[in-house]
C-alpha cells in the first residue's frame, strides 16, 4: 500500500500537536492520509500555522482545538468537536505533557496537579471520552510516555511518577477496551532536549550512555506512531522504548 493511503479516510486526534514531537506526529499521520485534529493549549499560533501547512496539501484535512487538558470539562468537548468536524475518530495520540524538575523538599501541590493533570489525568479522561467512537471504528490509542516512567529521572519525582502511572494506565486500558480498541505506548529517550536546556557536558554523557551513540529525532517517534496505528493489528498493552537502547544500558 502507498504510504499516503495507509490512513486514508481515518481521523486522528493528537494532543500537544502544535510543536516539537507532536507536530511531527501530526505531519506523519497526515502524510499517511489521515485527517488530523491538532490540539494545543497556549501555542495557538503554531497550531494554526501547522493546520494551514497541512490544509495547503489537502484542503479541509486539518483543524485546531485549543483547550486546557487539566480542565475536567475539556476532554468530552475535544472528542465531540473532533467527531463533529471529521465524522468520527480512529486514533487518539496522548502526546501533551508538562515537564520540569520537582526536587524533593520543594514540591508544591500546584506542581503535583499540573504534572499529574497533563501526563495522567488528561490521557485517562480523553480515552474515556473517545472510547465509544473508537470502538465504532476499531480504533487505537497511543500514549507517549517516557523511559523515565520506567526508571526515574533525578530531581523529577512527580514527572517520573506521572509517566510511570501512564505506563500502567496504558496496560489497564488495553484490557478494558479490548477487543475493539488497541492501546499502546511509546517511551522516547533523548529525542529532543528539554526547552529549558541541558548543558553540553550532560548532553554528551547522555549520548555516551546510549548504545546507538546519538540522539533520536521527532521523526523516530512519528514513525513508531504509524507502526502502532497501521502495522500492528495484533499488538496491544505494550510499551515500546524508542531510545537508541539507553534503557538497556543504564
Amino acid at each position: 500500500m502507498d504510504d499516503a493511503e495507509r490512513m486514508r479516510g481515518q481521523t486522528a486526534l493528537v494532543t500537544g500537536a502544535a510543536r516539537r514531537v507532536g507536530a511531527q506526529i501530526a505531519r506523519a499521520l497526515h502524510a499517511a492520509g489521515a485527517n488530523v485534529m491538532i490540539h494545543c493549549h497556549r501555542s495557538l499560533a503554531q497550531a494554526q500555522a501547522l493546520a494551514a501547512e497541512l490544509n495547503a496539501g489537502r484542503d479541509g484535512s486539518a483543524a485546531v482545538l485549543s483547550a486546557d487538558l487539566c480542565d475536567s470539562a475539556q476532554p468530552a468537548r475535544i472528542v465531540a468537536q473532533t467527531c463533529d468536524r471529521f465524522g468520527g475518530l480512529d486514533l487518539l495520540v496522548n502526546n501533551a505533557s508538562s515537564f520540569y524538575p520537582t526536587p524533593l523538599g520543594s514540591i508544591t501541590l500546584a506542581q503535583w496537579h499540573d504534572l499529574l493533570g497533563t501526563n495522567l489525568q488528561a490521557p485517562l479522561f480523553l480515552t474515556q471520552a473517545a472510547a465509544s467512537p473508537l470502538k465504532a471504528r476499531h480504533g487505537a490509542v497511543i500514549n507517549i510516555v517516557d523511559i523515565h516512567g520506567l526508571r526515574p529521572l533525578r530531581d523529577h519525582v512527580v514527572y517520573s511518577s506521572a509517566k510511570a502511572a501512564l505506563v500502567m494506565l496504558t496496560r489497564a486500558l488495553a484490557r478494558e477496551l479490548a477487543p475493539d480498541v488497541r492501546v499502546n505506548a511509546i517511551a522516547p529517550g533523548a529525542v529532543l532536549w528539554p526547552e529549558a536546556g541541558i548543558d553540553a557536558p550532560r548532553q554528551r554523557r547522555i549520548v555516551e550512555q546510549t548504545p546507538l551513540r546519538r540522539p533520536g529525532s521527532p521523526d523516530d517517534i512519528a514513525r513508531t506512531v504509524l507502526f502502532f496505528a497501521t502495522d500492528a493489528p495484533y499488538v496491544t498493552g505494550q510499551i515500546l522504548a524508542v531510545d537508541g537502547g539507553r534503557s538497556i544500558a543504564w
